[in-house]
């Protein structure tokens, strides 16, 4: 039986930590969304099989770094990005390109990061192993949820506008609030565990919607 989880019946998908790996549908083009990128990081993911993506000055073996190395390792060896609401036009112009590169229409999902007690500060010294565990785990992120959002806003600009509901309601409750990025990412979790320590001025970057002009391709 089909897992309704799997979003198969749409172009566009939403899903969270390494969750979304194994529940959304094959798809040519992975987005691994990470607004606010891990201050702790973790080994989460060193030992699976499959290449080592380059993160592009990202921290080595972050939650995002994992999930994108576990993405490119698929069989179907899908086009991985890096995203967050810095690049996010850019990452949706390059999924666009990717797309006229193989010549029809390709599934596209986006991996959010999401929460985890390691990068809110709330965790035990449970070990590397229990960061490992944590640092995908994918809880609700409202960061990352407006980060994909505005990926999928800028999606939907290019004609790529079939998404699910899950992606759906994301990008509509991003475009209204773009003007408010600075606040809500600030006030967020992470922003202000990341900001409790001595990385405010990285919170207030991170917000910075479209700053970056290059998408982060890793595989």
């Amino acid at each position: 039986m089909t897992d309704m989880r799997s979003q198969a019946s749409y172009q566009v998908r939403l899903g969270w930590g390494s969750a979304a790996l194994e529940r959304l549908a094959e798809s040519g083009i992975v987005v691994v969304v990470d607004a606010i990128e891990d201050p702790v990081g973790s080994a989460a993911g060193a030992g699976d099989a499959g290449p080592a993506a380059e993160t592009d000055g990202a921290a080595p073996n972050s939650a995002a770094d994992s999930l994108a190395r576990r993405a490119a390792a698929s069989p179907h060896a899908p086009a991985v990005f890096r995203a967050s609401l810095r690049n996010a036009t850019a990452t949706a112009r390059a999924v666009y390109a990717e797309q006229l590169a193989r010549g029809g229409r390709t599934a596209i999902n986006l991996v959010l990061v999401g929460e985890s007690d390691e990068r809110t500060g709330t965790g035990g010294d449970g070990g590397a192993a229990a960061r490992d565990t944590a640092a995908v785990a994918g809880g609700f992120a409202v960061e990352d949820y407006l980060a994909a959002g505005a990926i999928g806003d800028a999606l939907s600009a290019l004609g790529i506008d079939h998404t699910s509901p899950d992606l759906a309601v994301a990008t509509e409750g991003f475009r209204p609030l773009t003007r408010a990025l600075k606040h809500l990412v600030s006030a967020s979790a992470a922003g202000l565990a990341l900001a409790a320590a001595d990385g405010r001025d990285a919170v207030h970057a991170a917000a910075a919607l479209d700053a970056d002009d290059d998408a982060r391709r890793v595989a």
